[in-house]
């Protein structure tokens, strides 16, 4: 893996700017159904539930930052919440957010930019993708696109899910898109507490089977540029609800990010 070449503000913008045209051509000339909000009766099954903390330890810039992070997380599960994926349909993360603008009352939050930490509108969001992501690999709803991180942020602390189980996003082009193509009804239900982000899919039917994700070959390797570059695979794999056995395995992920911290202990730790 080759170390990101620096690009000039220009070529940027004027990249940026294309591919989100492409991306907005492809959602107009689609004859796929996107999901909606509808507002129905909530007493289903719960297929899956995870929780996010909405803040870490952090000083200075950081905690205000996450202060703003959690002012987005709010305005975007309100565009989200109670989407009601049907058979045949699709869930699209952006086209359900629309732009995060400031402008609809976004604001600077934490973002990656060419492997810095930077601010921007709307930072923060890629939680809410990461937490959707995880929670619907362990559904039966197949996820037709999703953005690997390009960078490893943080070290292994307390860290509860394996590296790269997580989706990036972007307006427009970087999209999180998951298609129901089971017989019944998936809801996805989401909740901002005062310490966590909540969210659980449920459904009008309880499904077959059970599902559990790993991580399969992990790997750390000292690239010729002097940084260090990680890689795994997640695996997702199927048992059977009531029995407890194992059918089958699937790769769902190929994962390559840049780390930004060093692979190992300094001295005296």
């Amino acid at each position: 893996m080759n170390y990101p070449k620096k690009r000039s503000k220009i070529r940027l913008y004027l990249g940026n700017y294309l591919h989100g045209l492409r991306k907005r051509l492809v959602w107009v000339l689609s004859t796929k159904k996107i999901a909606k909000q509808e507002f129905v009766d909530k007493s289903s099954y719960v297929i899956f539930e995870h929780r996010t903390p909405l803040r870490r330890p952090l000083n200075g810039d950081g905690a205000s930052l996450q202060d703003n992070k959690i002012n987005n997380l709010t305005l975007a599960v309100h565009k989200i919440n109670n989407c009601l994926v049907k058979p045949g349909k699709i869930f699209s993360y952006w086209r359900l957010i629309g732009n995060p603008t400031k402008r609809k009352g976004y604001k600077e939050g934490m973002v990656l930019k060419q492997g810095r930490v930077d601010k921007g509108t709307g930072g923060g969001l890629c939680q809410l993708s990461n937490l959707i992501y995880w929670m619907t690999l362990h559904t039966p709803l197949t996820i037709t696109e999703r953005w690997r991180h390009g960078y490893d942020v943080f070290p292994d602390v307390n860290r509860s899910q394996p590296f790269g189980s997580g989706a990036t996003c972007y307006y427009p082009q970087l999209d999180l898109c998951i298609e129901n193509n089971t017989k019944q009804n998936f809801q996805l239900i989401l909740e901002i507490t005062d310490t966590e982000l909540i969210g659980r899919w449920v459904s009008d039917q309880e499904i077959p089977y059970r599902y559990k994700i790993e991580e399969r070959e992990p790997k750390i390797t000292h690239e010729s540029w002097g940084g260090y570059v990680r890689q795994n695979y997640l695996v997702k794999m199927i048992f059977d609800q009531i029995t407890g056995d194992f059918l089958s395995e699937e790769v769902v992920a190929e994962n390559k990010a840049i780390m930004m911290y060093k692979p190992f202990l300094e001295p005296g730790v």
